[in-house]
């Protein structure tokens, strides 16, 4: 669990009667925010992230930072943009929720196993005369994006949300590679893990994503975009506010307990974490639904949003980073990205490394 100690102390000074004297007294308030209490380090204890604040506030991006530590809360600001309590687009980040919801649903024997068949759920989908090959695509194949099915994502985006069922179309697309192949980056795949949810379930994925993790977790899971025939989007365009990011990134660093409580089954975490695939474009490892990458010898597993929507967990150092950002379309050599990485790699990670 996440404990707040805020910023307020208390500062008592003796007046000098013939001698000086002075002492220092802090007071503890604690607070329930979002999902968690939090502890706000004092003022000189906070001074470590000056550096870290003052480059967040120059990237003309970069709406929220929160850090917290061994579920201690040492650095909150909003830059710009919505308040820290409220939802915001995470775009793509939300394939590591759904990845948690996965999990959950195999615990649970909603699906069977991550070597469950696609072609089990969904078979009453697939186009006449389907390619053989999905029927060999798995659970685990969808997770890790290696379905091998051409791409909704990028410049096919546009068409496939436009199409009439965004099931059929992911299901009719040519195949670029034999299930349990390379990297195809899909919103497509994490959409057919949702609709296997939901017809194996026979509930609504925001039903089940409520149930499942806003009622343990104590966050505030917004409706967001359906289909045609009423499935949310996988994988996308959910809404959750900074400080429920950072309760969703919390229990992964807790390894799936939740007041001492298992919510994900014993092992999930380190499962998704498991690199199985390298992503083309940005080359970090991908697991089920998580990026991993190496900052200042850390290791760090992380969620991506478009535009910069970003949960960056870091074992070794029980850390739990947070950054939103502003979703506006950028030129294609924007470097955003790489400056939130290199604010948790150069910045975040020295200053709550300095005190080991």
């Amino acid at each position: 669990m996440l404990t707040v100690r805020s910023p307020l102390m208390i500062f008592l000074r003796y007046l000098r009667i013939g001698f000086a004297a002075a002492s220092l007294a802090a007071a503890s308030v604690p607070a329930m925010v979002g999902a968690a209490e939090l502890t706000s380090e004092s003022s000189a204890e906070t001074d470590i992230f000056a550096a870290t604040r003052q480059r967040g506030e120059a990237l003309p991006h970069l709406n929220a930072l929160m850090v917290a530590r061994d579920g201690e809360m040492l650095l909150e600001e909003r830059f710009a943009g919505p308040s820290l309590d409220r939802p915001v687009n995470i775009k793509s980040a939300s394939k590591s929720v759904l990845s948690a919801l996965v999990g959950i649903a195999i615990e649970r024997g909603v699906l069977t196993g991550l070597d469950q068949k696609l072609a089990t759920v969904l078979a009453d989908r697939f186009p006449e005369d389907p390619d053989p090959r999905l029927y060999e695509i798995t659970v685990e194949d969808l997770l890790s994006m290696r379905a091998g099915l051409q791409s909704t994502s990028g410049p096919n985006f546009g068409s496939w949300i436009a199409s009439r069922d965004w099931v059929r179309d992911a299901l009719a697309r040519p195949f670029e590679d034999d299930p349990g192949g390379r990297m195809i980056y899909s919103t497509g795949s994490s959409h057919l893990l949702a609709a296997m949810l939901t017809k194996a379930s026979g509930r609504p994925l925001l039903e089940l994503a409520k149930e499942w993790l806003g009622e343990p977790l104590d966050i505030t899971i917004p409706r967001w975009p359906r289909d045609r025939q009423g499935i949310y989007r996988g994988g996308n365009d959910m809404e959750l506010s900074a400080r429920s990011l950072l309760a969703f990134g919390e229990l992964y660093r807790n390894g799936g307990i939740v007041r001492g409580l298992p919510l994900l089954p014993n092992g999930w975490v380190e499962t998704s974490w498991e690199v199985r695939t390298t992503s083309p474009w940005s080359g970090h490892g991908y697991g089920y639904g998580w990026y991993s990458m190496q900052a200042r010898g850390h290791q760090v597993h992380f969620a991506w949003g478009y535009g910069g929507q970003m949960v960056y967990v870091v074992p070794d150092l029980n850390l739990t980073v947070v950054m939103t950002s502003d979703a506006e379309p950028r030129p294609a050599r924007d470097r955003h990205i790489e400056d939130l990485h290199a604010l948790l790699a150069d910045a975040i990670i020295p200053a709550v490394s300095d005190g080991d």
